[in-house]
């Protein structure tokens, strides 16, 4: 068993560093990061001066120099043609093929682990059928013939397991549901374990995360500004409250035709609750249908905040415009769970 363990990766798909910043913090060594985003990649070097960051498409990068080099390769591999918010065209739009690029990857340098994060939409896209295809090709010897087909076969490189993780559960203020896919080279004989659970407050156990311990003292940052007349209205609105706590003629008047056509839509004017972990945090802090004012003022959280309740750290830094820093943190992996993550795939290098 090997207790002292220098283990590499590479991530594709890095984004503003939320996987890359927790896989860190677990003992992991980053030789590469990429994406394909300017804003993205400055976040990057800046953060991470001493690492090799690679601003372009992971399509054209030679991984071969990488061959027997990696303990871990892993991304977030764009994820909005699975998302529900999307058309949910998975495999077949193109951003798809950005999965089969990383199983291509995979396949060149061979490393000891890989981990594929992607949003819950995976698990039920074309019936379920597509994470199968992803699992399968990744797993196979060969990723052209492993589409084809939907099972494992007696060629297999890797053991695989995956779960969909609510990051309220695993040490982060927020409910945010992600899948992971993670799967151990089968010369490794170690089975992975997924991290454990956060519990309601039990004795001697960790206790869930709410945005009181994480909202009370942070550094202040530029922020996002809502109008005089949304102001108004979010005053007359609790903690955990949202449109429908507006007397019946303020409901009409903001949400229109929308008032009529049924549905929860409890996203609209929603004001977050300092007991409670925050609704998943998106790339806009203030779109009607999705937004998440502060607790206790009339506005949107700030770039800290966000930033805070992804579990970065405060000297963390994003660069670009306020709408590129938002959007970096938004489709972050919080680094807590990375760092969990992380930690559970580092546990499988040592028994190894």
């Amino acid at each position: 068993m090997a207790t002292n363990v220098n283990a590499t990766f590479i991530e594709v798909c890095a984004g503003g560093g939320g996987l890359s910043s927790g896989l860190i913090k677990s003992g992991f060594i980053p030789i590469l990061l990429n994406d394909n985003n300017r804003d993205c990649c400055k976040t990057l070097q800046h953060n991470h001066p001493d690492t090799n960051i690679v601003c372009d498409s992971m399509d054209n990068i030679d991984y071969s120099q990488y061959v027997g080099k990696v303990d871990l390769l892993t991304g977030g591999v764009p994820c909005q043609s699975f998302s529900q918010a999307g058309l949910r065209k998975g495999l077949d739009d193109p951003r798809g093929d950005l999965m089969i690029k990383f199983i291509d990857i995979l396949h060149l340098i061979k490393p000891k682990l890989f981990m594929i994060e992607n949003v819950k939409g995976l698990l039920t896209h074309d019936e379920g059928k597509t994470i199968l295809k992803i699992i399968a090709a990744s797993a196979a010897s060969a990723a052209s013939a492993a589409f084809a087909a939907l099972g494992a076969s007696d060629t297999d490189l890797y053991n695989i397991s995956y779960k969909c993780l609510d990051a309220s559960k695993y040490g982060v203020p927020q409910k945010r549901e992600r899948v992971f896919i993670v799967g151990v080279r089968k010369d490794i004989a170690i089975p992975f374990e997924f991290p454990s659970e956060s519990s309601s407050g039990s004795s001697g156990s960790e206790t869930k995360k709410v945005l009181k311990d994480v909202l009370l003292d942070v550094p202040h940052s530029d922020g996002a500004k809502y109008k005089e007349e949304k102001i108004r209205l979010f005053k007359m609105i609790p903690q955990g409250g949202c449109w429908v706590n507006l007397p019946e003629a303020l409901q009409k008047e903001y949400l229109g035709n929308s008032y009529y056509s049924g549905g929860g839509k409890r996203g609209i004017l929603y004001r977050l609750s300092m007991e409670k972990p925050s609704l998943t945090l998106l790339c806009t802090p203030s779109q009607k249908q999705t937004e998440r004012c502060h607790p206790l003022e009339e506005r949107p959280l700030t770039i800290r905040e966000y930033a805070r309740i992804q579990t970065f750290d405060d000297n963390y830094e994003f660069i670009g415009s306020l709408t590129s820093q938002y959007k970096q943190i938004g489709n972050a992996v919080p680094v807590e769970l990375a760092r969990r993550m992380g930690t559970a795939l580092m546990n499988v290098l040592r028994m190894s």
